[in-house]
């Protein structure tokens, strides 16, 4: 009987207080616990310098990356005020770095001090400070230099305040540095490559603003400075390059209008850049600096927008075929190369995170902007409107053109197999029952003649391969299914192909519930060729049908290369370790060593033993990062990369001058 769980009565409810507040449940302020989350503490902090440098006060943000995982940032604002707050009764570092929705961002619309704001929400600078295992803080205003320190969240010593030189009397600023703690977040290891990736998309969407990103390395500060002066537009150019169909436009307007009838009125600034490529197509979209990775408003407005003025010019123009189905956002976004860049006083997040937003408002002023600009952008630029009308149909009819291959690759490759769709020397085993069978893929009808005399018919298939099949790490979908014998495994198979490509969406029919056995498992002679095979197989699959790798239901049989004799015992060596282990062991005794015969020259006892016998054989399952290195260095010697290969062998080659035959 289970025990009596305790009361749940008056004195059950309790709450966090202080620092536990987000030390206690990171996840909730930072949307993850993980480095997800402290990256997110990081950029609540570089956000306060960006709403300053945004606001006019300073040019200049330095962020440094120390080698013990500390990060420091550096603004030459107005400095944080951080003295005595008479209106509060309180002091102001209090509020700022100990008091969970404080801030200068509350007063009004937008605030009294920052008109469009992107650390909005009055956690950043406190939350960050709770999740940390110290923080120091250097503030420089007033003609003075304060200076605070924290660990794990609470205030360590007083606030320090001296006078700053004559000579630097007018400095102002915040400088901060902290160390994310282990003991709240599971990472702190925050890449190189984050900062870098951060700063240059600040920089992108605050035209004009210095960002120097100062990485520290055995070597010392390796530096790395972000600026487009003018903002979007430079940004675009050099997305698009000098080949682009058009040439980069620029578009802003302001905006007055409201989410809901009884909400109060807000303004939006919006901005916008893009040009038509038929090489690049880069979507972004940004609100008060932050970069929408999941889009909300916006991205639903340039959907709108764009099918439609395209769709419309397209009609207008005569440009559609007889009954010929109109154009797609997939269609338009190929080939377009757009950032926008919008700041609203009232911002509605999907979450703390600022991925998305959800402002009804934005989507629809943005959604008439775009439209309204790009039917003007058509009628003043007809022969560039000419050339994105036919970039867009070419986009479209080859969309259409590749789902018309699609479906009959699908119909082809989900036929059963029977009578009428037979695949050639396939054999089958008797029973149904899918947890018991198991595939052994096996190379040439010598292989399948050994292992079909050897095998336990009622739960063993074998699917020969006549000889080797098309490398599928580089080929294109249409070569690949034009294969005769990859077609012929995935038929085996059962499951179907997964074609992961950002172009065509749910372009795959696999069905693991559909997979017609328990093991997948590859059966080659242990000989060069025998390798290459196996490769060639696992990259098909690594290509094809990931998840049954992922999922661990593709195996390697281990097949033994000597076969050693002493007496009337037989032993298996499946390397030159094992065989030397078995011959020390049997030193002093007469001992007949033969080098295994390949798969279709050995007997069937054997091959039972050694190999397919559940009790005796060794199987390797196959792990996705066992196909991603051997891929690697598949394509290193047999692929388009010929100064790799000669460099490869150069350092390399000296290893196995042994093994080679120049006799």
């Amino acid at each position: 009987m289970a025990s009596k769980k305790q009361d749940y009565g008056n004195e059950s409810i309790s709450s966090l207080k202080g620092a536990d507040r987000v030390r206690k449940r990171p996840g909730v302020i930072f949307g993850s616990d993980g480095l997800d989350g402290c990256e997110h503490a990081v950029f609540e902090i570089l956000s306060n310098s960006i709403d300053e440098a945004r606001e006019g006060h300073g040019t200049s943000i330095t962020v440094t990356r120390y080698a013990d995982h500390s990060v420091e940032v550096e603004d030459a604002g107005r400095g944080c005020p951080v003295d005595w707050n008479e209106k509060e009764q309180r002091y102001n570092w209090e509020l700022v770095f100990c008091e969970l929705y404080a801030g200068g961002k509350y007063g009004g619309e937008g605030g009294d001090n920052y008109e469009f704001s992107l650390g909005l929400n009055g956690l950043g600078s406190c939350a960050t400070q709770y999740a940390s295992r110290y923080m120091d803080v250097t503030v420089w205003r007033d003609g003075f230099e304060y200076s605070l320190h924290f660990e794990r969240g609470e205030i360590v010593g007083e606030l320090g305040k001296k006078p700053l030189p004559r000579n630097q009397s007018k400095k102002t600023g915040t400088r901060t540095r902290w160390l994310p703690d282990l003991d709240v977040f599971t990472d702190i290891a925050i890449p190189a490559e984050y900062f870098a990736d951060v700063m240059k998309r600040q920089a992108v969407v605050n035209a004009g603003v210095r960002f120097l990103f100062r990485d520290e390395t055995p070597e010392g500060f390796a530096e790395t400075e972000f600026l487009y002066e003018n903002g979007i537009s430079d940004y675009v150019a050099e997305l698009a390059g000098e080949d682009a169909l058009t040439a980069p436009v620029f578009w802003q307007a302001e905006k007055r209008g409201r989410d809901r009838a009884d909400k109060p009125e807000y303004k939006v600034k919006l901005s916008t850049a893009l040009c038509f490529s038929n090489k690049v197509n880069v979507v972004e979209h940004y609100h008060n600096s932050s970069w929408l990775e999941h889009g909300g408003s916006p991205e639903k407005a340039s959907k709108s927008a764009f099918v439609s003025a395209l769709d419309k010019y397209l009609r207008d123009q005569g440009k559609y075929q007889k009954n010929e189905s109109k154009v797609t956002w997939a269609d338009v976004e190929d080939c377009l190369v757009l950032v926008s860049n919008n700041f609203s006083t009232q911002t509605s997040y999907e979450n703390q995170t600022k991925k998305a937003i959800t402002n009804r408002f934005v989507q629809e002023a943005m959604t008439e902007f775009l439209r309204s600009n790009l039917e003007i952008y058509f009628i003043e630029n007809p022969f560039d409107a000419e050339k994105i009308a036919g970039q867009v149909l070419l986009n479209k009819r080859s969309r259409e053109k590749a789902e018309e291959a699609r479906l009959n690759i699908k119909k082809k490759l989900s036929g059963s197999i029977d009578i009428a769709n037979r695949v050639q020397k396939f054999v089958d085993c008797r029973t149904k029952d899918v947890e018991r069978r198991e595939i052994y893929i096996v190379e040439g009808d010598s292989a399948l003649g050994s292992v079909k005399q050897a095998r336990d018919s009622e739960y063993q298939g074998i699917m020969p391969i006549r000889g080797k099949i098309l490398n599928c790490l580089k080929a294109d979908y249409a070569r690949i299914f034009k294969s005769e014998i990859i077609t012929d495994l995935i038929k085996v198979l059962g499951c179907g192909v997964e074609v992961q490509n950002r172009h065509v969406k749910d372009v795959s029919s696999f069905d693991l519930n559909n997979l017609r056995w328990s093991k997948v498992v590859i059966c080659t002679d242990g000989d060069v060729d025998g390798f290459q095979i196996r490769t060639l197989v696992l990259t098909m699959l690594y290509r094809l049908t990931p998840t049954l790798i992922r999922e661990g239901y593709v195996y390697i049989a281990e097949t033994p290369l000597f076969e050693i004799n002493c007496g009337e015992k037989t032993w298996f060596a499946y390397s030159d370790k094992e065989k030397n282990d078995i011959v020390k062991e049997l030193e002093g005794k007469k001992v007949k060593i033969d080098r295994s015969k390949g798969l279709g020259e050995n007997e069937p006892d054997m091959m039972w033993l050694t190999t397919m016998n559940p009790e005796t054989r060794r199987l390797i399952r196959v792990m996705p990062e066992d196909v991603e290195r051997t891929a690697a260095v598949f394509d290193l010697l047999l692929g388009d990369n010929l100064q790799g290969r000669k460099d490869h062998i150069a350092e390399n080659g000296y290893k196995y001058l042994e093994m080679a035959d120049i006799s």
